[in-house]
């Protein structure tokens, strides 16, 4: 269904080779789960499926690309629209109506399906994707987790053979992403669609893929079964990564499958509690931020409903919830910028003048006291290249040669090896993301909100997260990260505040909230239960005194 065939991509003023000599096949009804760490040219493999890679990103493709039988040389996208269909990292990229069934509706439009088909099909869609609520919602109005369903949706009503996905999951709860592979694999498996996904939150994905393409990241591409390139891959999954510390073979891929080659370790581990998820536990300080009654409402309806929340120095928080459950409004309220019906915020300003409402601030004080990571980084992105960025961010938050780290530092922890003359916009979605991360940090906001700041990063890329936060946490700052990422805030929080339908539904510290419920329980937890061990790390700290995986 789809070949490369000594397929080289090069961009204008790179050092290197994107994609070099590539020599792939990919099968009818065959589902490949693309591999690799932050910026090393998945984006720019799934892009030449269709030919936007390198009709539409420029650039020159040497080789040949070809889908059932087409050459992407000689068709551009347009005249492979009937038979792939592509949703990219960022949803709000690819709408062009207003409301949820005109979006579901416009690629069927374009391809001239019968009105009588695409009604029909439009219903199935929404009933596939749980979208049937929302389908006379303008698209504007929709969480990112929801609008990612909607694209997903858009792709699927025109019934393409080859579907192409960029981070299918990456704005969805892990009920929702469920959902939505579980509709992928139905396609896959009853209708013959090949599938193309990429997908850094592998513990999501890798059960379900017939095979696993690995980009190591000099150009190269490696193939084949999932359990084979896992086996020595520098990425992998938290299962994978505790049945390399067990030793197990074959490789599980799957929860179920780990369970029961879990017994003989859940038994050597009985008798050994384990040791805490982080280091050094955070002793919460003072509350800096004190929310009370805060209720948020768009169009009459309650988006959040009369929180109340503390946030002290020294603690990281994550805020978990469904989709929709008003985690990002309530991020915007706590922040100023967004719209607050009732309620009071004041943030504590380290001084004698007490503490003040940040909406009452001007922009440069109320940076200092709470910055915001939205879930789109691009919206605070204008400027024409990465180094102008920062400079800029430098200049805002009067960084000098002093004790703190100027933003280019900040990003080259974060996303190491990002030219300063690139235009932000030719970034990775993970790239941007710890661009706007390192932007927002030169401030050393007191307290900071980050709305799903995983998105677009692989586990390293995570790890450098968790280690930046701790420090902030280290100097008596509160942090708070809305996430559906469940081992990203297994290892990263102290503690969780799970959200559903606006109300605050949970509140403690992050292993008895976690732990307790089915849906954010993380891979060890779920395969070692009723041990309360979290992360693989805590099991292989405990592992070399154990002879359970020997």
């Amino acid at each position: 269904m789809i070949t490369f065939d000594q397929v080289t991509v090069e961009y204008d003023g790179a050092a290197e080779p994107v994609l070099r000599e590539v020599n792939l096949e990919v099968e009818e009804g065959e589902l490949c789960l693309v591999v690799g760490h932050t910026g090393v040219g998945k984006s720019t493999l799934l892009g030449a499926v269709n030919g936007l890679v390198p009709h539409f990103t420029g650039g020159t493709l040497y080789g040949t690309v070809t889908v059932d039988g087409r050459s992407t040389a000689d068709h551009p996208p347009r005249e492979l629209a009937d038979v792939v269909g592509v949703v990219g990292q960022d949803p709000l990229d690819g709408f062009v109506t207003d409301t949820v069934e005109e979006e579901l509706a416009y690629a069927m439009e374009q391809l001239a399906i019968s009105p009588a088909v695409m009604r029909k099909r439009v219903e199935e869609t929404l009933d596939l994707l749980g979208l049937a609520d929302l389908r006379h919602r303008a698209l504007y109005e929709l969480s990112g987790g929801q609008q990612q369903r909607v694209a997903i949706g858009s792709v699927l009503t025109a019934h393409p053979r080859v579907l192409v996905l960029d981070e299918p999951t990456s704005a969805l709860d892990p009920t929702a992403a469920e959902e939505v592979l579980a509709a992928v694999t139905r396609l896959v498996h009853d209708l013959g669609v090949t599938v193309l996904l990429a997908e850094h939150r592998l513990e999501r994905v890798v059960q379900y893929a017939d095979r696993v393409i690995h980009l190591p990241g000099d150009g190269r591409v490696v193939s084949g079964a999932p359990a084979d390139i896992f086996t020595t891959s520098s990425i992998a999954p938290p299962i994978v990564e505790l049945g390399r510390a067990a030793r197990w073979s074959p490789l599980p891929l799957s929860v179920r499958d780990a369970r029961r080659a879990a017994a003989p370790l859940r038994t050597a581990l009985a008798a050994t509690p384990p040791p805490p998820v982080r280091p050094v536990p955070q002793v919460p300080g003072a509350a800096l931020l004190t929310a009370r009654g805060v209720t948020v409402a768009y169009r009459g309806v309650a988006a959040v409903r009369e929180v109340d929340l503390d946030l002290r120095g020294g603690e990281i928080t994550a805020l978990m919830g469904r989709n929709g459950s008003g985690k990002s409004s309530l991020l915007w309220a706590l922040q100023g910028s967004g719209p607050r019906k009732s309620g009071t915020v004041r943030v504590d300003r380290g001084s004698a003048d007490n503490s003040r409402d940040p909406k009452s601030l001007s922009a440069a004080e109320a940076r200092q006291l709470v910055g915001l990571v939205p879930q789109t980084p691009t919206d605070l992105l204008y400027l024409e290249s990465v180094k102008q960025e920062l400079d800029q961010a430098d200049t805002e938050s009067a960084v000098r040669k002093g004790p703190g780290p100027s933003a280019r530092a900040i990003l080259d922890r974060l996303a190491p090896g990002i030219d300063g003359a690139t235009h932000p916009r030719d970034l990775s979605e993970g790239q941007k993301l710890a661009l706007v991360l390192a932007i927002q940090l030169t401030a050393a906001p007191r307290v900071l909100l980050l709305d799903e700041p995983t998105r677009g990063l692989d586990y390293r890329a995570k790890t450098q997260l968790i280690a930046m936060v701790d420090e902030l946490a280290a100097e008596g700052r509160s942090v708070v990260i809305s996430t559906h990422d469940v081992e990203f805030a297994a290892r990263a929080a102290d503690r969780v505040v799970v959200m559903a339908e606006g109300d605050i539904v949970a509140d403690g510290p992050t292993t008895e909230v976690i732990v307790a419920s089915p849906v954010f329980a993380p891979q060890v937890a779920k395969i070692l239960s009723p041990l309360p061990y979290l992360t693989v790390n805590q099991v292989v700290s405990v592992l070399p005194a154990e002879e359970a995986g020997a």
